[in-house]
């Protein structure tokens, strides 16, 4: 099964689908698995990665340099960090993205390497800046996305962007079914970008309790939040909030960001419960479909199917609202 788009075309896949590069949770098997399901799996890496990280998810991704795959960078994190650019040159993927800050002063050298650009937007001034930039891919990703994020849902700003720019665009946030990728794809996406329908896959880097917790998840049960990034002191741009599972931690300190500066307590609770696996304090990224995800099920699988059916969906759905009739 293809479906073909700019997005297939350009990066040589069957399935219009990225896997979002979720740093800590979208290694090398996670990225393979993807794309061995007929997208391109992409390796999420955190501004306090070690750099070595990214050539050993890059063969794991790549199965020894036989499959295309991506890699996801923070633009905010490289300018103290300019090995994570280098690492990942080095490892020459297909795709690169480069989110959350602007990518033009990366651009260029990555272009050089024969690398394409991505980079996630949230707005449509963000979104004009990164096709000035000469990106490749526009990433609309909607506030219903898992992890950092802006404040526009992702129907909105699809239409926004799609209408802003001339690159080809990929629909991020809230897609975690068939039905969503038919959506973005009807509405004139390239392809979309997928994480939470991922986070229960056996080959996502998820704890144990942390895929049970998702597994049990609603679409209410998400919110955006700065209180993780607080209290690590992470240092993520104004604008970037991060949208995650609701536990006593954010509901303690949601909206009392300034307080939660000043409280080493907390700060050390919050610590000690991502070392003791104790989700309901420490955090677990995603997003608002999140409620969609109730079985864990090999990632390949998930594109596969994501794809299937969203090509059964749209041709079935094309015929009726033409006038012809469903198809036998």
């Amino acid at each position: 099964m293809r479906l073909r788009t700019a997005l297939t075309e350009r990066l040589g896949v069957a399935l219009p689908i990225l896997g979002a590069p979720m740093a800590g949770v979208a290694h090398g098997a996670l990225a393979r698995a993807v794309t061995e399901g007929g997208g391109l799996g992409m390796v999420g890496v955190g501004s306090a990665d070690p750099a070595e990280l990214i050539a050993r998810e890059a063969a794991a991704a790549s199965a020894g340099g036989h499959l295309p795959f991506g890699i996801g960078l923070m633009a905010w994190a490289l300018g103290d960090r300019p090995e994570l650019l280098d690492e990942t040159v080095a490892a020459r993927p297909t795709l690169v993205s480069v989110s959350f800050g602007s990518p033009g002063p990366y651009v260029e050298v990555l272009h050089d390497a024969g690398i394409l650009v991505a980079s996630q937007v949230q707005d449509r001034a963000g979104a004009i800046a990164a096709a000035e930039a000469g990106v490749d891919i526009v990433v609309a990703q909607g506030t219903d996305a898992g992890g950092h994020t802006g404040t526009v849902g992702t129907l909105p700003l699809l239409q926004i962007v799609l209408d802003a720019v001339d690159p080809p665009v990929v629909a991020a946030g809230g897609i975690a079914t068939a039905r969503g990728l038919a959506a973005v794809l009807a509405a004139g996406a390239a392809g979309a970008w997928v994480g939470t329908c991922l986070l229960a896959c056996p080959e996502a880097r998820t704890n144990p309790a942390a895929r049970a917790k998702v597994l049990a998840a609603g679409e209410t049960d998400t919110i955006l939040t700065r209180v993780f990034d607080v209290a690590q002191g992470i240092g993520w741009p104004e604008g970037f909030a991060g949208r995650a599972l609701r536990n006593r931690f954010t509901d303690a300190w949601y909206g009392r960001e300034t307080e939660l500066v000043g409280d080493a307590d907390a700060r050390q609770r919050l610590a000690e419960a991502r070392g003791a696996d104790d989700f309901d304090t420490a955090y677990i990224y995603a997003g608002q479909a999140v409620g969609l995800v109730r079985r864990s099920l090999p990632a390949a699988q998930v594109v596969r199917d994501l794809g299937e059916a969203a090509a059964s969906l749209l041709a079935e759905r094309l015929d009726v609202l033409l006038g012809e009739g469903p198809r036998s």
